[in-house]
């Protein structure tokens, strides 16, 4: 690999390639009004897409065109290699390369010119994404975004990069020395540069090879959990150096882990790791919600934007956090963490927003930043005192200048405390703390509400909304809130409403009353996620059937011959280079993972073995992939700790509106048991549930009463109308830790 890359350097570069690089976070310097903008009058194809990040290169010089069949047909007659470039329109970087490049007319001329442009949305096609970015990181040895592919008509990539700057800087290679070295090789060196295309093509088709399949064991959980003890930060929480991200699915790991063994770190890890996000400057203490990532080891200096997925994933590790400990503070956490999404990121037809960016104003952080002066002019001094307490602010900031390290005057709110820590501190009771902080919160985000808020991208994901609509139905049914499952069925309903094709099919986008593009397999695993939590939290059968149906399909168009896993896409989409399988977990579970565990589950409900057959030979497949690095697969780790057990299936027999049948759900709810499916079988109702799950039909209440019947490791207990019974079952399958 390292020849290959080295062969395609000397190609472009010539006798400058070992001078010559390209960096993935290359900071700017400080940039002055450009002369030679683009203006508003100017259009390009873009112009006609519904994605924000498209819209927002509409005007730029470059003739961006659209991903799609006639741009590389035209490609093909002019004989220029493509230049992709893949974003998304809450990308700090995004925005600095378009302003420096994109909007220059001198590189638009270079690049219109050289070129044909191409700008794809990375949350509207992760297919193209997911593949462009193995390129990268098998060219550069990293990745990011920008992502920057130039490649041949027939989608072949020979360059990659992340970030460029204009001009080249500190043997950083610059567009405007760039580009026609790049021209340069594709007209005079056009065949040896196709040879090593091929090559890395067949590099990137070897690591999509499938593994010879073996039995998976818990020895797995045992060395995932070591790998992340040996990076945990235990000053800090969290795993390894900065920058740190939130991995939700890690967090979910430890808890189940914990749950198997008994084993106290594992808590403590997950505990410690939740505990200090929640105290640092990652967490929006005036708005609610997670920025996307700390720049700092200590959690404090975020990255500003925001992502449905992460509020998604992080509400549900709170929210499994409170089930395993009782504590209030991870509830109030997951409830806050709604209350953002809720007021902010929900369309009025139910559907959630994607995401909002760092920036407002041209500058990064500004909407959440402050200076002690304007507390002081808001509050007055006894009132900005105690602010600049409870938040850490400094007169000269408590936030940096990332490249210099500064500090800037700003102050991002952060406690950095506990609850308690901080009433002690302020000799106050926690009650007295929690009522004048309140107060206070919502002054400052009243005032930071009329300030000028970042851009909001306003496209509905499936996938991401399935994320969400799962970790609302799960808190529902946790904290007895109603309005959770409220809002996570009106969201389903409208994706089920506006997001399928005339053949039921899921689409993956809808924006500004269009919806389109096929469904990717995230969005069909992420929603069947989300339509069996709904089902655990409504015990509406719909749900049940729809999640069944959607699988069927994501089964018949995503997975192999060999039930050896899902591809990306659908056997009927797009040709592309590559056909992918995504398997380790990275910043959100991959859709295998969650497909797998879906399938478990479905297989438990519904008494199809077909679909843990499937389960197991995905399990079966994966393990050579996960054993080089567990700790990379921590969702597909979720599902195999369902399978390996203990599991329960939990079927209650009695009136869904009865006082009995409410008691045996709330032990079970409020209990951390991950491990377990719950049907309600309602003798009242005729809702299908028995056609689903045809092994209900004989489980009745015992004397009208709410009656579970508890089966484990392949045999049922006695039915038992006692809740301490039911509980009882599991606690006496469980290998260690008692239910609560």
């Amino acid at each position: 690999m390292v020849c290959v890359i080295i062969i395609i350097n000397y190609i472009i570069f010539g006798d400058k390639g070992d001078a010559m690089k390209t960096e993935s976070f290359v900071q700017p310097t400080e940039q002055k009004p450009l002369q030679n903008q683009g203006s508003k009058e100017h259009v390009n194809l873009l112009i006609h897409e519904k994605s924000p990040y498209l819209l927002q290169h509409a005007h730029n010089p470059v003739d961006w065109h659209p991903w799609g069949s006639e741009t590389f047909d035209k490609a093909i007659k002019e004989n220029k290699p493509v230049f992709l470039s893949i974003g998304y329109s809450t990308c700090h970087w995004c925005h600095v390369m378009e302003h420096e490049s994109f909007e220059d007319r001198k590189v638009a001329s270079l690049m219109n010119d050289a070129f044909i442009s191409v700008k794809v949305d990375r949350e509207e096609r992760p297919d193209l994404d997911s593949i462009y970015m193995d390129v990268c990181q098998i060219f550069t040895g990293r990745g990011g975004w920008p992502l920057n592919i130039v490649m041949s008509p027939d989608k072949k990539p020979f360059f990659a990069a992340t970030y460029i700057p204009r001009e080249t800087r500190f043997g950083i290679i610059g567009m405007i020395e760039l580009v026609p070295m790049l021209k340069d090789a594709w007209i005079n060196r056009h065949e040896k540069l196709m040879e090593s295309a091929d090559q890395s093509l067949d590099i990137l088709r070897h690591q999509t090879g499938e593994q010879t399949g073996k039995n998976p064991d818990a020895h797995l959980f045992d060395l995932a959990y070591k790998e992340l003890e040996n990076s945990f930060d235990s000053v800090n929480g969290g795993f390894g150096n900065a920058p740190k991200f939130p991995s939700a699915h890690t967090l979910l790991f430890l808890l189940r882990y914990h749950k198997r063994t008994g084993d106290d770190k594992a808590l403590d890890m997950a505990e410690k790791t939740l505990q200090s996000m929640r105290q640092g400057g990652i967490y929006d203490h005036i708005g609610f919600g997670f920025h996307r990532y700390s720049t700092d080891a200590r959690w404090i200096q975020p990255h500003f934007e925001k992502m449905l997925y992460d509020q998604a994933m992080l509400a549900m590790a709170y929210t499994e956090a409170y089930q395993a400990t009782g504590k209030d503070e991870y509830k109030k956490t997951a409830k806050d963490i709604f209350t953002y999404v809720l007021r902010d990121m929900t369309s009025p037809q139910g559907g959630f927003y994607s995401a909002e960016d760092a920036d407002s104003e041209g500058s990064e952080g500004k909407f959440y930043l402050w200076t002690l002066k304007e507390i002081e002019d808001v509050f007055g001094t006894a009132d900005s005192d105690f602010i600049r307490k409870i938040f850490t602010m400094e007169e000269s900031g408590n936030f940096f200048e990332q490249t210099t390290g500064e500090k800037t005057g700003m102050n991002i709110p952060y406690p950095g405390k506990t609850l308690a820590e901080m009433a002690s501190t302020l000799q106050m009771t926690e009650h007295e703390f929690l009522q004048r902080s309140g107060q206070l919160g919502q002054k400052l985000f009243t005032v930071r509400q009329r300030r000028v808020r970042p851009h909001k991208d306003d496209k509905i994901l499936t996938g991401w909304n399935g994320l969400m609509i799962a970790s609302l139905a799960k808190a529902s049914q946790v904290f007895d809130d109603t309005i959770y499952a409220d809002t996570a069925a009106k969201a389903m309903s409208f994706i089920l409403g506006n997001m399928r094709n005339n053949e039921g099919r899921l689409l993956h986008r809808y924006r500004d009353g269009e919806a389109a593009i096929p469904a990717f397999l995230d969005d069909y695993a992420s929603l069947i996620w989300g339509l069996i939590e709904l089902y655990e939290a409504t015990f509406e059968a719909s749900y049940l059937q729809t999640a069944i149906d959607l699988n069927d399909d994501m089964i018949k168009h995503f997975m192999d011959k060999n039930f050896s896993g899902f591809y990306f896409t659908s056997d009927d989409a797009e040709h592309l280079p590559i056909r992918r399988k995504e398997l380790h977990d990275s910043a959100l579970p991959s859709g295998n993972s969650i497909a797998m565990l879906n399938l478990f589950r479905l297989s438990r409900m519904t008494g199809n073995t077909k679909f843990e057959h499937m389960a197991v030979t995905m399990a079966q497949m994966f393990t050579d992939n996960v054993i080089q690095y567990p700790s990379a697969y921590t969702h597909f780790l979720c599902a195999l700790d369902f399978a390996i057990g203990p599991s329960y299936e939990v079927v209650i027999a009695g009136n869904k509106d009865g006082a009995d049948t409410s008691a045996m759900m709330k032990t079970l709810r409020s209990n951390f048991i991950p491990n377990k499916i719950v049907i309600l079988h309602d003798s009242k109702r005729t809702d299908g549930i028995t056609d689903i799950a045809p092994f209900t039909l004989n489980q009745t209440s015992i004397e009208g009463k709410a009656t579970a019947y508890v089966c484990t490791d392949n045999h049922c207990e006695s039915p038992t109308t006692d809740p301490g019974t039911m509980l009882g079952f599991m606690s006496a399958a469980g290998k260690n830790q008692p239910v609560r």
